[in-house]
């Protein structure tokens, strides 16, 4: 038996619930792992509100795709992974056919990494989602070079960080954009070129201003709805406006008609553009590696929680007060 983090209807975080369960052996392309670190991802209150972009096909659901442990078993036709190995597990798979909110998971080998000696579980927990998306979308998606201006905008998440630091790393130039103040000197000590209070200051206005007038090359959103109409205005032309998030829950327009027809980009971002492009994963990889590495890249983690505070952290989470990324550990 194994204690597993399950909901059994759609809700707040109140509805998680830690139940004991026989984990099984591992089928063909899949491995068990011992959980050890579990990165706690937005998209997963969503899913579990019933507000992702993927439905909950059934009750009860586990949750979660983002971990760092140790394989205990390997299924057939695993080539590659051993018993033993430490690994971090990549976001690459539905909430709806496999969680690792759990002291032992069954997961395909397919979204596993090896995990190197000196990184951490909790490190190793922590780094893939947010650079996944963001060296994604910004490198591989954008094509975002040396000297492009980044608005980056909830730049405290653990999404909005890697996107700082990877525009740094290129030698682009990361502008945050954030609600509080109180978070303005850290992310300028995380590397913003500049921080914009959205609740004090004009964005765009302030965009423009940094730029000499001719405003950003990229913005990278995590908020949509009815405020790109405001982004786009600081959007220089042919820039692109790239939505990897839409937290404000609201409709999100076009902005171009309203805004005269400039020549705007806009469009969608997830991450499995990436972690099903074989290509486009080596290069993420590498970059991630070497960030890791050298020092260059480095997650950072607000909180950590054990598992049987899951609720907790589901609630911290949803308070948006943290800055970077939330972790659950787990105690064997």
């Amino acid at each position: 038996m194994t204690r597993v983090v399950r909901f059994h209807e759609i809700g707040g975080p109140e509805v998680l619930r830690l139940e004991d369960l026989e984990v099984g052996e591992p089928g063909p392309g899949e491995v068990r792992i011992r959980v050890d670190a579990i990165g706690v991802n937005r998209a997963e209150a969503l899913f579990r509100s019933g507000l992702y972009i993927e439905r909950v096909e059934h009750l009860p659901s586990t949750l979660g795709n983002e971990a760092a442990g140790v394989i205990e078993a390997v299924g057939p036709g695993v080539t590659g992974f051993e018993e033993g190995q430490a690994v971090s597990v990549v976001p690459s798979f539905s909430h709806n056919d496999y969680g690792v909110y759990a002291e032992r998971a069954i997961v395909p080998a397919s979204a596993l990494l090896p995990r190197a000696e000196d990184v951490d579980a909790v490190t190793g927990s922590a780094v893939w989602m947010p650079w996944l998306t963001a060296y994604g979308a910004m490198v591989e998606v954008a094509g975002m070079r040396a000297g492009d201006v980044a608005v980056v905008t909830a730049a405290s998440s653990s999404v909005g960080l890697a996107a700082i630091q990877t525009a740094d790393r290129l030698g682009a130039i990361p502008v945050a954009v954030t609600r509080s103040r109180d978070k303005r000197r850290r992310l300028l000590q995380e590397g913003a070129a500049e921080v914009i209070v959205s609740d004090e200051e004009d964005v765009p206005g302030r965009v423009l201003e940094v730029t000499g007038g001719r405003g950003a090359e990229f913005v990278f959103d995590a908020v949509a709805g009815p405020g790109v109409t405001d982004l786009a205005r600081a959007v220089a032309a042919d820039g692109t406006i790239l939505l990897w998030g839409a937290q404000s829950g609201l409709p999100t327009p076009y902005p171009g008609f309203d805004l005269g027809m400039p020549a705007l980009n806009m469009r969608t971002y997830t991450m499995l553009e990436i972690t099903r492009d074989p290509g486009r994963m080596r290069r993420t990889t590498a970059f991630v590696t070497s960030g890791l590495r050298t020092g260059s890249l480095r997650p950072v983690v607000d909180r950590l929680f054990p598992l049987e505070e899951v609720v907790e952290a589901h609630r911290y989470m949803e308070s948006g007060t943290q800055f970077g990324k939330i972790v659950i550990t787990v105690a064997h």
